[in-house]
C-alpha cells in the first residue's frame, strides 16, 4: 500500500436548516485515505457517516444543507492533485463516476426502473469514456462477468425488478467500477442482503479492490462487518470521529465508550446472554454494574464484556435452559402446522396457457408451544415470509392444515378470521411503511381497538394506547406525533405497541430488527423479551441474522427452497449442523 494520501478531508462540518432549526450533522472532522487502502466508517443512523461521503462528492444540496470545509484534496492514480471543494459543478460531474464512484445501500432505488440494467452501465461508459454503443456494450458484458453475474446476456436485458437483491447490487458494483475509479465509496452496500450474499459481495469487493488497485471508503453501522473487510476504521458518533485506527486494534482494544458499546451489543454466538448490553450502558456509566473477571451473582453466572471490563452480563446456563424447556415443552402446542404448502402461479401467457407455478412453501410441518420463541432462518426466497402470511391467513394455503388451539384456521370464514386476528399479530421489517404517514401514532395504536370493539369508549382506548406507549419505552405525549417525527427504532417500538393493542397470544416478528442499527437492535430485542415475560407471549421470530436468532430462539427452523432442512435446539444446530445448507449459512456468518 502506498503511503501517499489519495483523499484528504480537512475540518469538514455540515449543517442542515429546517423550520428555523439548525442541525449539525458533521462536526469538524478530518481524515485521510491512502492509495489502495480500505477505510471503514462505522456509526449509527444519524452519526454523519453518509453525509460525510456525500460531502466529498459535492452532493449536499444548499439549501437546506451548508458545507463548511477547509479543504477536500484528491489525487487520482494519475493526474495532478485537485481541490474537490473548489471545483465548479461541471468539472465535479466529470469526477463523479469516473475518478470517484459510489455504491448506495438500496440498489432498487439507485437503478432506474424503466431502463434495462445493461443500458444503464452502457450510458455510464459512454458518458465518461467516450465509447461507441457497441464498445460500451462489449465492455458491460465483460464487467458483468467480472462481478460474477450469472447469464450476462440475460442480466443485460433485464429490468431491475427482475433481479434478486444480490444481483442488483452486483450490477451497481459493475457500474461503479466501469470507469476504473481511484476511490470507491460503498455506503451500506450489504445491509439489506442475506448473510451468505453479504459475504459474497464483500469478497467480490475485496477482490476487485486488489485487482484494480482502488481505495475503498466502506460505510456501515456494523463494526463486526468492518473488522472482516477494512484495514483502518473511523468510528462516528453525533457527527464527530470519536475513535480511529487500525481495525484490529480498535476492535480488540476499543478506547471510546461508544465503540465499546457498539461491539458489545451484538448478540454473541459463544454464549447465550439473558440480556444484551446496549450502547446506553456504556455512555451512561452510572448505570453500570462494576466488577472484574468472571463472577457470580448468587447462583447466576455473569460474564464481563470482551470490550469493557466493567460491564457484566448474565449468562443463561445450559442447566437453566434445560429446566425451562421441560416446562415449555410439557404443555399442549398452541399452533400445529401440518404439511402446509403454497404455490404461486405466474398467470396466463399471451396464448392463454398457464405459466409455470412457483412452490414458495413445500410440505412444512412443525409445532409451536405457548411461551416459546421459534426462530426461522434462511435466505431471501426460502419461503419464511410466505409461511408467516399463510399462518396468519393473509394468503391462503394451497394444501395442509394450520391448527390454532385445535381449530383449523384454513377453513374459517372471513368474520371468524377477523376475530382470530385479535390473538395473532405480526410486526413487519420496515416500521415506516407499516405506519400510515398521515395518522398520529397514538391513533394508529388505538384504531385496532376500535375495529375489534375493545376497552370501552374512545377515552378508555386512548388511555390504553398511552399505557402501551409507556410499555415500549415511549411517552404518552408522543400520542399525537406522526411517524416521520420518530427514529427507526422508535417507529419499531410503535409497531410493537400496535401489535400488543389487541392482547395477542402469538406475534410473528418478520425481520423486525433487520433494518435497525446494531445498538437499536439490542434495545428492541431486550424489549421483545421483556414483553414476552410480561404478557406471556409466544413468538415466531423470522430473520436472516443468525446471531440474532440464536439469541432469541428456544428452537430453530432452517428453511431452503420452501422446505425445512433442519430443526432443533439452536445451540446444537450451531455446534453440529447436519444440513450442508446450514453449514454454509454458519460459515458465511463467521
Amino acid at each position: 500500500m502506498k503511503e501517499d494520501p489519495l483523499l484528504e478531508v480537512e475540518h469538514l462540518s455540515v449543517r442542515f436548516r429546517s423550520d428555523g432549526l439548525e442541525t449539525l450533522a458533521v462536526d469538524d472532522i478530518s481524515f485521510r485515505i491512502r492509495q489502495q487502502e480500505i477505510v471503514g466508517i462505522v456509526g449509527e443512523s444519524g452519526s454523519g457517516k453518509s453525509v460525510t461521503a456525500l460531502s466529498i462528492l459535492g452532493l449536499i444540496p444548499d439549501p437546506p444543507g451548508k458545507v463548511d470545509v477547509e479543504a477536500i484534496q484528491f489525487s487520482g492514480q494519475t493526474g495532478p492533485e485537485i481541490r474537490l471543494d473548489k471545483l465548479p459543478e461541471k468539472e465535479l460531474q466529470q469526477v463523479r463516476g469516473r475518478s470517484i464512484s459510489m455504491i448506495f445501500q438500496e440498489p432498487m432505488t439507485s437503478l432506474n426502473p424503466v431502463f434495462t440494467c445493461g443500458n444503464q452501465v452502457v450510458e455510464t461508459l459512454r458518458r465518461h469514456l467516450d465509447m461507441t454503443r457497441k464498445e460500451a456494450r462489449k465492455r458491460t458484458m465483460e464487467l458483468f462477468r467480472e462481478v460474477s453475474l450469472p447469464e450476462p446476456n440475460r442480466i443485460f436485458n433485464s429490468f431491475p425488478h427482475q433481479l434478486s437483491g444480490g444481483q442488483k447490487q452486483r450490477v451497481m458494483i459493475a457500474m461503479a467500477i466501469s470507469c476504473n475509479p481511484s476511490l470507491l465509496i460503498a455506503d451500506e452496500p450489504t445491509t439489506a442482503l442475506d448473510v451468505s450474499v453479504q459475504k459474497t459481495i464483500l469478497d467480490l469487493l475485496k477482490e476487485l479492490q486488489k485487482k484494480r488497485k482502488m481505495s475503498v471508503l466502506f460505510i456501515t453501522h456494523d463494526l463486526e462487518l468492518i473488522s472482516r473487510f477494512a484495514g483502518r476504521v473511523l468510528v462516528m458518533y453525533r457527527g464527530k470521529i470519536v475513535e480511529e485506527g487500525d481495525v484490529r486494534r480498535v476492535f480488540d482494544h476499543p478506547e471510546d465508550p461508544y465503540t465499546r458499546g457498539l461491539i458489545a451489543c451484538r448478540p454473541p454466538l459463544e454464549v447465550r446472554l439473558k440480556r444484551l448490553p446496549t450502547v446506553e450502558d456504556y455512555m451512561n456509566r452510572e448505570q453500570i454494574i462494576v466488577g472484574s473477571g468472571q463472577l457470580a451473582v448468587g447462583s447466576v453466572p455473569v460474564i464481563q464484556s470482551s470490550s469493557d471490563p466493567v460491564i457484566r452480563t448474565e449468562i443463561v446456563s445450559q442447566e437453566q435452559r434445560a429446566k425451562d424447556h421441560v416446562n415449555l415443552y410439557g404443555r399442549e402446542p398452541i399452533l400445529k402446522v401440518e404439511h402446509v404448502g403454497k404455490e404461486f402461479s405466474a398467470g396466463k401467457g399471451w396464448l392463454g396457457r398457464e405459466e409455470k407455478t412457483t412452490r414458495a412453501v413445500d410440505d412444512v410441518s412443525f409445532l409451536l408451544y405457548p411461551g416459546e420463541t421459534l426462530g426461522i432462518v434462511g435466505e431471501s426466497g426460502c419461503g419464511k415470509t410466505t409461511l408467516s402470511r399463510v399462518i396468519l391467513q393473509l394468503i391462503p394455503a394451497s394444501e395442509g392444515r394450520i391448527l390454532y388451539k385445535d381449530t383449523d384456521i384454513t377453513t374459517l370464514t372471513h368474520r371468524k378470521l377477523k376475530s382470530l386476528h385479535q390473538e395473532l399479530q405480526i410486526v413487519f421489517q420496515d416500521p415506516y411503511s407499516s405506519l400510515n404517514p398521515r395518522m398520529a401514532i397514538g391513533e394508529a395504536i388505538r384504531e385496532p381497538m376500535e375495529v375489534h370493539h375493545l376497552y370501552g369508549n374512545r377515552h378508555q382506548q386512548r388511555e390504553k394506547a398511552h399505557d402501551l406507549l409507556m410499555r415500549v419505552g415511549l411517552l404518552p405525549e408522543h400520542y399525537y406525533r406522526y411517524p416521520h417525527e420518530f427514529s427507526g427504532g422508535q417507529r419499531q417500538r410503535i409497531c410493537i405497541a400496535r401489535a400488543l393493542a389487541l392482547n395477542p397470544r402469538l406475534i410473528i416478528c418478520d425481520e423486525s430488527v433487520s433494518a435497525l442499527d446494531i445498538s437499536i437492535q439490542a434495545q428492541i430485542l431486550n424489549l421483545l423479551n421483556d414483553l414476552k415475560r410480561e404478557f406471556q407471549l409466544t413468538y415466531i421470530f423470522i430473520s436472516h441474522d443468525l446471531n440474532v436468532v440464536k439469541y432469541m430462539a428456544d428452537r430453530l427452523i432452517v428453511m431452503k427452497d420452501g422446505r425445512i432442512v433442519e430443526m432443533g435446539d439452536p445451540d446444537e444446530i450451531y455446534e453440529n449442523p447436519k444440513s450442508e445448507y446450514t453449514q454454509v449459512l454458519l460459515e458465511a456468518n463467521k
